[in-house]
């Protein structure tokens, strides 16, 4: 007797004619090898990090502003900002489009009352990061993705955003004395408090293009006399804040802009659409595809 599944019984045969609209097997293992059958998910880990935070300005004796947050950082692998886990790779369709927009870093503020810019926000398919938030002297730090930091006048730093980074320092009470004004926050780390140092909030460090890379950290605090430090771009950084000594206006320093990279199997190759600038590379089985400055669409096949 033939098997025939455990049913007693003649042996059943489908024709070709019997299943109209189903893919054979052999049919599928062949769209599949071409890449034509969209079934197949593309998994893409990713890192979304926002423009960062402007510097405080500051125009008054003894003024020192603080330092501008991080932008929002987001990421599947090593390191992401805040004190949440990691996030999971996404799953998504060949064929489809999906956005990609690199965020601007805030620009930095001017005078006794001005408050740093917040960074632009930097998105990828449902992934948003938040623009990092300005530092002040003595107008009230913005929250963002890190928080803004206060100067030497007194106040609060200002919050960052849970899974992205940390609040900005806290400011002191205004003594005529030339100190220091605090850091904004960092994807690591809140800012440092203006009387107890300068230094903005730690950047987190993560391997997703094949090296170590930090980014996301927070802007300084004014320690000395002068405009504020500008943060290098596709960072995330933030702006420094302003110091001065006599009167007249001085400037915080800008935020860096953000930076979106994408890792997936190198088996599949990424389409960049207009509006957008990326590169791409290999590293062993993944390609790693690295957005520098836009906003456009993305897909795969």
């Amino acid at each position: 007797m033939r098997s025939n599944g455990g049913i007693i019984g003649a042996k059943k045969t489908v024709s070709p004619s019997a299943a109209s609209g189903i893919w054979a097997i052999r049919d599928a293992q062949r769209e599949r090898g071409a890449f034509n059958w969209t079934g197949i998910p593309v998994t893409v880990d990713y890192l979304v990090v926002a423009g960062g935070g402007g510097g405080g300005g500051a125009g008054y004796r003894q003024a020192c502003a603080g330092g501008g947050g991080a932008g929002g950082m987001r990421c599947t692998v090593t390191g992401t900002g805040g004190s949440g886990s990691l996030e999971s790779a996404l799953s998504l369709n060949m064929g489809t489009l999906y956005t990609v927009t690199v965020g601007s870093g805030g620009a930095g503020a001017g005078g006794l009352n001005g408050v740093g810019a917040v960074g632009q926000n930097s998105v990828f398919s449902t992934i948003t990061s938040s623009g990092g938030g300005g530092g002040a002297f003595q107008g009230t730090p913005t929250a963002g993705g890190s928080g803004g930091g206060q100067g030497n006048s007194g106040g609060v730093g200002a919050a960052g955003t849970t899974g992205q980074g940390f609040k900005g320092g806290d400011g002191r009470g205004y003594t005529y004395s030339f100190t220091n004004g605090a850091g904004g926050g960092g994807a690591a780390a809140a800012g440092t408090n203006a009387g107890s140092g300068s230094a903005g909030g730690a950047g987190r460090a993560t391997s997703i293009s094949g090296s170590s890379v930090t980014y996301a950290t927070g802007g300084p605090g004014a320690t000395g006399v002068g405009n504020g430090s500008s943060a290098a771009g596709n960072t995330g950084n933030g702006g420094g804040g302003a110091g001065q000594t006599t009167g007249g206006n001085v400037t915080g320093g800008p935020g860096g802009s953000g930076i979106v990279v994408l890792r997936y199997s190198n088996v599949f190759t990424i389409t960049i659409g207009a509006g957008l600038t990326g590169s791409t590379t290999t590293d062993g089985s993944y390609k790693v595809t690295t957005f520098t400055a836009g906003s456009g669409n993305v897909s795969w096949g």
